[in-house]
């Protein structure tokens, strides 16, 4: 099981979670029971992965407890508005088929069309209301959290952001860190080439701790503060990359892995990229 961090708002996040991106449902559905089962308490998808249900499929054949379990979705920009951000969470609750979802972020910011303010807006009523326990914003750069903050004095819980070592995010996990924001990794371990698990470094640490390559590189995430999202389908490594637990890496050997960077261009774009 893994450890938590609590939240701006009162909740509590799991410090690893399972990630469904880009699983179908049926996929999705098997996956995410496989790693209920295991000790995953947190689930990530999003309206545009189009496996809500069945990740709501999964954590119910699951036969865990829905309030044991904190499930996160986000909503594409043609959501960004007050109301909008409303209906968004109803037609996720609804393809989830869960009650409730734990938190809930705006997926990109899309400067261009210049609503996610506004969407934030939506998301501090529903924060207000108790309909939701956790709010917050994915792909947002300091410029983007800058203005909604200033604009509603409401700090987000969680930034989702592309993280991994050859994409550390330095000047963003300090604001985040200066204003309590938690740092969330999506595609912590590189991407579907996986380059950074088969760097020397990790793999040397990988033999030295006796760990595999992602485990090495999943601790890494952990001993930096931050909560990670890996996703597989497979079962065997479902449960490797939750067994992260018992075991620290040496302050050198996270400099070492951390060294890995390639910079802040390394990063999609949320200026230029988003839906």
């Amino acid at each position: 099981m893994a450890e938590t961090i609590p939240l701006l708002h009162g909740a509590t996040i799991p410090r690893l979670g399972f990630g469904t991106s880009p699983m179908d449902d049926a996929t999705t559905e098997t996956a995410v029971a496989t790693a209920i089962e295991a000790g995953y308490r947190l689930v990530d998808t999003a309206e545009n992965y189009a496996n809500e249900r069945g990740v709501g499929r999964g954590i119910k054949a699951s036969g865990v407890p829905r309030e044991q379990l904190f499930v996160t979705t986000k909503f594409n920009k043609r959501w960004h508005g007050v109301e909008l951000a409303a209906q968004a969470l109803e037609r996720s609750i609804d393809r989830l088929g869960l009650d409730y979802v734990d938190l809930l972020l705006i997926h990109w910011p899309n400067p261009r069309q210049d609503r996610y303010v506004q969407a934030w807006e939506g998301l501090v009523q529903l924060l207000e209301q108790g309909r939701v326990r956790a709010i917050g914003t994915s792909n947002f750069k300091p410029t983007h959290l800058d203005r909604i903050i200033e604009a509603t004095g409401v700090v987000p819980d969680v930034n989702q952001i592309q993280l991994s070592p050859s994409v550390t995010r330095t000047a963003a996990r300090a604001y985040h860190a200066e204003r309590g924001i938690v740092t969330e990794s999506w595609s912590p371990l590189g991407g579907g080439g996986a380059d950074e698990l088969r760097h020397p470094i990790v793999t040397e640490l990988a033999e030295r701790y006796g760990r595999t390559p992602a485990q090495i590189v999943l601790r890494w995430h952990v001993e930096l503060g931050l909560v990670a999202i890996p996703k597989s389908a497979n079962p065997d490594r479902i449960r490797q990359n939750i067994d992260i637990f018992d075991f620290s890496l040496a302050p050198e050997d996270v400099a070492a892995i951390s060294a890995l960077d390639r910079g802040e261009s390394a990063a999609v774009d949320s200026d230029v990229f988003g839906h």
